[in-house]
């Protein structure tokens, strides 16, 4: 079961991540405040629930929670600071979208760049242990899935419908047959042998 706070009576925010090891596409986060006393069965970290979980509890999420934010970084902002950095910007900037102003963050991981005068806590494999972190994982998830649906049909040879930017066999033998494009991540191994990409 979830935990739905680290401390009782304290506005907590849940800030997670999606795509940290795409070849394409943005890095996601969100941050979400859930509601006292909010209830689900059925949420849990993204990666252990099925899409149609995942879309459904978006709905849940965005509809019922206290409040809720999802951000992104760029392909080209993610080569420029890395995709470490890329990632805890992401969170920053979902955090500053909220409506409501967090007292705490519960972040997912080990590591966290402090942001403004916030406190905070690293939760190893957080998304599985407390809600709003779950919740969290699910919209940073969901919100980039979609994303990249919308840029397959744009590219649709590269098979990001299919892999969302992951370096699946399909997606490095593209991008070896018709070379990279802006959305991919240049500062990432694309392929396994050095091979001069041209860019479009």
């Amino acid at each position: 079961m979830l935990k739905l706070y680290a401390k009782k009576g304290r506005i907590e925010a849940g800030c997670d991540e999606a795509g940290r090891g795409c070849l394409a596409g943005p890095v996601f986060a969100a941050a979400v405040i859930l509601p006292k006393g909010f209830k689900n069965k059925v949420l849990n970290d993204s990666k252990q629930l099925s899409e149609k979980n995942r879309d459904e509890l978006r709905l849940i999420i965005e509809a019922e929670a206290a409040a809720w934010a999802v951000a992104s970084v760029s392909p080209k902002e993610i080569d420029k600071i890395n995709i470490l950095n890329a990632s805890f910007l992401a969170m920053h900037r979902a955090v500053a979208a909220l409506k409501i102003k967090p007292e705490f963050l519960l972040i997912d991981g080990n590591r966290f760049n402090p942001f403004e005068d916030y406190d905070y806590e690293c939760v190893i494999k957080g998304d599985g242990k407390f809600a709003s972190i779950a919740a969290a994982s699910i919209l940073a998830k969901t919100h980039r899935d979609e994303y990249m649906l919308k840029q397959s049909k744009k590219h649709p040879q590269y098979d990001w419908h299919t892999n969302k930017g992951y370096p699946t066999k399909a997606h490095r033998a593209a991008i070896e047959k018709f070379g990279a494009t802006h959305l991919h991540r240049h500062s990432f191994k694309l392929l396994p042998d050095p091979v001069q990409l041209e860019l479009f």
